[in-house]
C-alpha cells in the first residue's frame, strides 16, 4: 500500500535552524519565548510528578517527557469558550487551560477534587479520560451542542497513536465527517502504544490519512517542532470556526519516557533507539533557535529554571496541604441522578465515618 500524499510541516530541523520558511508570526519574539517557557514549565513539573509516584505520594502517572510542544501549542491557541476534551498525556494543556498543577496532583493522587477545576477558563473543560478513545465521542457530543446552539466555538480532543486502532476513535471520525462537526483532533504519535511499536499496531501509512475516509482533511507535523505544531493548529481551528468541519493533525513526536510510572520501558525498546529520540526532542531544538536568533541565553535559562521550580514545589505543598478528601466523594460524581441503592451506601459511608471519627472502633 502506498502512502498518500498528505501535507507534512516542519519549520525547525533538529538542531534548531530553519529548515523552511518561516511564517509570519513567527517574527514575534515574544511568543517564542513564551512557549518555550511553558516548555520548560511542563518538563519540570512532570519530573516532579514522577519523583512524587516513586516516593508514594501520589498513584500512577502518565509522563509527558519528550511530547511538551504539542500541548503547549494547544494550549496557547485554545479561546477560553472552547472546551478541551483530553486523555491521560495532556499536562501540558491543561496547564495553559488554568488547570492549577497541585489540581493535577490530587487527580493522580486519587482525589476527586483534582477535577474541580477552580479557574473558571477551565470549568468547562472535561477531566482527563483514561480509557482508550472514549474522548473522542466525547468531543463530538460538545461539538454537537455547540451546532445545535449556533455557538462559535471548538471541541478540542486528544489521544495516541494506539487509540486510533480503536473502534470509539474510528466512530468520532465518522459521526464527526457526517455532521461536520466543530471537532479538532490531535493524535500524539509518540511511536509506542505501551509496549506496542506504531508499525505493527495500524497497516494506514499514516494515522493522519484516517480522516480522509471520514469526509475530512488530515494531515501530519513534526510534533517535536512547536512552531509546526502551532501553525498548523491555528490554521485548522480557524477553519473549523468558518463553519468548514472537523480536522485531524498527527503530531510524529516520540515518547521518552515509560507509558506511565507503572511501566518499564527498557523491556521493549532499545537504548539506541531512545538516544536517537532524545537528539530530536522539542524543548532542546527551540532553545537553540532562539540563541541562534539571540532571544534566549544562560543567564535566562538558569532564571527561569529557579523560577519554575518554586512553582512546583508551591504546587506541591499545595497539593500536600489539602487534606483528605471527604469520604462521600468515591460515589459523589458517578451519577447525576442518583439511583437509591447508591444513596443508601453514601448514607452508609457517612455514618461509618463518623463512627470513626467519635472514636467507636474500626470498621
Amino acid at each position: 500500500m502506498t502512502k498518500l500524499d498528505l501535507p507534512f510541516t516542519r519549520y525547525l530541523a533538529a538542531d534548531g535552524r530553519p529548515c523552511a520558511e518561516l511564517p509570519a508570526w513567527a517574527g514575534d519574539s515574544d511568543l517564542l519565548v513564551r512557549l518555550y517557557r511553558q516548555m520548560v514549565l511542563t518538563r519540570l513539573f512532570d519530573q516532579k510528578a514522577v519523583a512524587l509516584q516513586r516516593t508514594g505520594r501520589i498513584g500512577t502517572y502518565a509522563p509527558t517527557l519528550g511530547q511538551e510542544a504539542i500541548g503547549v501549542a494547544i494550549g496557547s491557541l485554545m479561546r477560553a469558550d472552547d472546551v478541551l476534551v483530553p486523555y491521560y498525556r495532556d499536562t501540558a494543556v491543561q496547564l495553559m487551560r488554568g488547570v492549577r498543577m497541585e489540581e493535577i496532583l490530587l487527580y493522580w493522587g486519587g482525589d476527586e477534587r483534582g477535577s474541580a477545576y477552580a479557574d473558571p477558563a477551565a470549568a468547562q473543560d472535561f477531566p482527563l479520560c483514561v480509557p482508550i478513545a472514549t474522548q473522542a465521542l466525547h468531543a463530538c457530543g460538545v461539538a454537537t451542542a455547540f451546532r445545535i446552539r449556533g455557538e462559535h466555538r471548538v471541541a478540542v480532543t486528544t489521544c495516541g497513536d494506539g487509540a486510533t486502532s480503536k473502534g470509539d476513535f474510528l466512530e468520532a471520525l465518522n459521526v464527526a465527517g457526517t455532521w461536520q462537526l466543530p471537532v479538532l483532533f490531535v493524535i500524539n504519535n509518540n511511536q509506542w502504544a505501551i509496549s506496542t511499536p506504531r508499525r505493527i499496531q495500524s497497516g494506514a501509512p499514516s494515522l493522519a490519512q484516517k480522516a480522509l475516509g471520514a469526509g475530512f482533511p488530515g494531515e501530519q507535523v513534526d510534533g517535536n517542532d512547536v512552531l509546526a505544531v502551532y501553525d498548523r493548529v491555528a490554521a485548522a481551528l480557524e477553519r473549523i470556526r468558518q463553519g468548514k468541519g472537523p480536522v485531524l493533525i498527527e503530531c510524529l513526536s516520540y515518547r521518552l519516557g515509560d507509558h506511565t510510572t507503572a511501566d518499564d520501558a527498557t523491556r521493549y525498546r532499545s537504548a539506541e533507539e531512545v538516544k536517537k529520540a532524545w537528539d530530536e526532542e522539542p524543548i532542546k531544538r527551540l532553545q537553540a533557535y532562539l540563541a541562534s536568533q539571540e532571544h534566549w541565553d544562560e543567564q535566562r535559562e538558569q532564571a527561569l529554571i529557579g523560577e519554575c521550580q518554586a512553582r512546583v514545589q508551591r504546587s506541591v505543598e499545595a497539593f500536600e496541604g489539602a487534606g483528605q478528601q471527604p469520604v462521600e466523594s468515591i460515589i459523589d460524581h458517578v451519577y447525576a441522578r442518583w439511583p437509591t441503592a447508591l444513596a443508601e451506601q453514601r448514607e452508609m459511608l457517612l455514618e461509618r465515618a463518623a463512627r470513626r471519627a467519635g472514636g467507636q472502633g474500626h470498621e
